[in-house]
């Protein structure tokens, strides 16, 4: 196993530096990130019993693959294990439901069929999720109570505590609880999730980082503000348990938060990895350990909903735009894609094995007229090219 990953590690080192990769800056940056992404999820969707002849098939395929092939694989890597986290999720909370699974059925394997990209045929088809009941009873349960059964089902959870980072400033730190393997995904990012038609209703807009250490940019322009989240200090001890018929799925008003505040407590609350806003980035001398990835969640997939911890601002119907440098224009060009409505959420995938240490992610900041105190850039290539 130790083996194939080392072997893994060299095909992400080569293929970043390929020629392909070398156009502009932002791209290159962008196609490098889903290269990694792509060797770590099949690699972790391979499973622990990976022979060595698959993990050369992935990188041969990493190395010829379009971006686009490669970008739709990583979705359904990713998706395919928020499924099983779903899954445990309704264990816990609705240890009475029906299931259509026959006994000894592995997690999250049901009879339903779904569409599958080329990529696919070389990491395998993955297990579905359980069908759930549209409506069912769940338990009051304390959070540390769900996520130690979250734990006892899928390995890990997270918790938080004083951060190991030698900073004034590092404040608190998110910790994995337990083992998760590369290719993991370890944290969701939590928040108010902003299209570019809608950046002037961002607090604080146009000085929006101001006094804002919880936003994140996709490399699609998408805006996610946690400061909901990170604002109210610790969750809520008591973990309600009850399922919400109808989330909000649209934040109107940006002038008294309420609606904001309201649904951010329920859906923080629901997932216990919905912590990604705690990770610090590392000091000199460390690496980080998980990745930035974007992920499209379908919000087709309604049973799944309430683990999301993410709610649009706006309108669900996002208005057609293209970057024009710094620059968003309305475009009236057809958008192209699926037409399926998604959310435009962020998770962290593990780079490495993890095992009770602290979550290092890369903030890849590039203002370099006002960053914090302490920081140093993980790539000086990287951060120079930015």
């Amino acid at each position: 196993m130790a083996f194939l990953f080392n072997k893994f590690q060299e095909a992400v080192k080569v293929l970043a530096k390929s020629p392909t990769f070398a156009r502009d800056p932002r791209q290159l940056q962008f196609e490098a990130d889903i290269n990694r992404l792509f060797l770590y999820t099949c690699y972790n969707r391979l499973g622990r019993n990976v022979e060595e002849a698959d993990a050369e098939e992935i990188i041969e395929m990493a190395s010829k693959a379009s971006v686009a092939d490669q970008e739709k694989q990583v979705q359904e890597n990713i998706h395919s294990q928020i499924e099983n986290f779903c899954t445990a999720m309704d264990e816990i909370l609705l240890p009475d439901m029906n299931k259509k699974s026959e006994p000894g059925e592995p997690l999250g394997q049901s009879d339903t069929a779904s569409c599958h990209s080329g990529l696919s045929l070389a990491v395998g088809k993955n297990d579905q999720p359980t069908v759930r009941p549209a409506m069912s009873e769940t338990r009051p349960l304390k959070s540390a109570e769900v996520s130690w059964r979250l734990k006892d089902i899928i390995g890990y959870t997270l918790g938080r505590k004083a951060s190991q980072i030698p900073h004034k400033e590092a404040g608190q730190g998110l910790f994995v609880d337990g083992e998760a393997d590369v290719g993991t995904v370890i944290a969701l990012y939590p928040g108010v999730i902003y299209t570019p038609p809608y950046y002037r209703h961002i607090p604080g807009y146009p000085r929006v980082d101001a006094h804002n250490t919880y936003l994140i940019t996709r490399y699609d322009g998408t805006v996610i503000n946690a400061q909901p989240w990170g604002s109210r200090g610790e969750a809520h001890e008591v973990w309600n348990g009850s399922l919400v018929p109808e989330i909000r799925p649209n934040v109107q008003s940006s002038e008294k938060g309420s609606d904001q505040r309201d649904t951010s407590e329920v859906l923080e609350r629901r997932n216990p990895l919905a912590l990604a806003r705690l990770a610090n980035h590392p000091a000199k001398g460390m690496a980080p350990n998980v990745m930035i990835c974007p992920y499209d969640f379908p919000l087709t997939e309604k049973d799944m909903r309430t683990y999301i911890p993410n709610i649009p601002f706006g309108n669900s119907e996002e208005t057609n735009m293209r970057r024009f440098g710094s620059f968003w224009f309305r475009s009236r060009a057809k958008k192209s894609g699926s037409d399926i409505p998604v959310l435009k959420t962020l998770v962290l995938v593990a780079t490495r094995t993890l095992c009770d240490e602290e979550v290092l992610v890369n903030y890849r900041l590039s203002n370099s007229k006002r960053q914090p105190e302490g920081y140093t850039p993980v790539d000086e290539e990287e951060y120079r090219r930015r």
